[in-house]
């Protein structure tokens, strides 16, 4: 125990990680690029739990610190769909809040489009269909792209939008 504290009295503790820290600056750029292009600079997320253990939308609030901060690139979370470009969809689809997501979907100014968020909306949770769950989302909602995990990384989310910009 002696040696594990004079090592770190010697060197201290590093909270960096030069390999990722390089990577999260390679995506940024680019990712700020293709908003500036096809956003004109800013795209709008609402995101909405469909019916979630909210372990995405913990790891959602994560981009917002200024480690990952997605304001800085041109990406902001809306309160209303009336101000979004796109829906970040994460929960699985249960019956109670299937209308309200349809309802915001609708909402949604054209063009629009949906990403979906972790294993819950794809049906790859740790949930059973039961009678509180409808279905995947896909089958009520025109899916442009998803990000796995559960729940996905941070860094995984910032690279899933880029995989999105990237498509549309």
């Amino acid at each position: 125990m002696i040696k594990f504290w004079n090592k770190r009295i010697k060197e201290g503790i590093s909270t960096e990680n030069p390999e990722i820290d390089k990577e999260l600056q390679l995506i940024r750029k680019e990712m700020k690029n293709l908003v500036s292009k096809k956003f004109a600079g800013s795209l709008a997320i609402r995101m909405v739990d469909s019916g979630s253990c909210n372990a995405c939308e913990a790891e959602c609030n994560a981009l917002s610190n200024p480690y990952y901060d997605l304001e800085r690139l041109g990406i902001y979370f809306v309160a209303s769909p009336r101000h979004a470009d796109v829906m970040l969809l994460s929960g699985v689809m249960t019956f109670n809040m299937t209308p309200h997501v349809l309802d915001a979907y609708k909402q949604i100014p054209e063009p629009k489009w949906v990403i979906t968020l972790g294993g819950c909306p794809v049906m790859e949770a740790p949930f059973e269909q039961t009678f509180a769950i409808k279905a995947p989302a896909e089958e009520h909602l025109p899916i442009t792209y998803h990000i796995p995990g559960c729940p996905p990384e941070p860094i995984e989310i910032i690279k899933g939008l880029l995989a999105f910009l990237k498509k549309i």
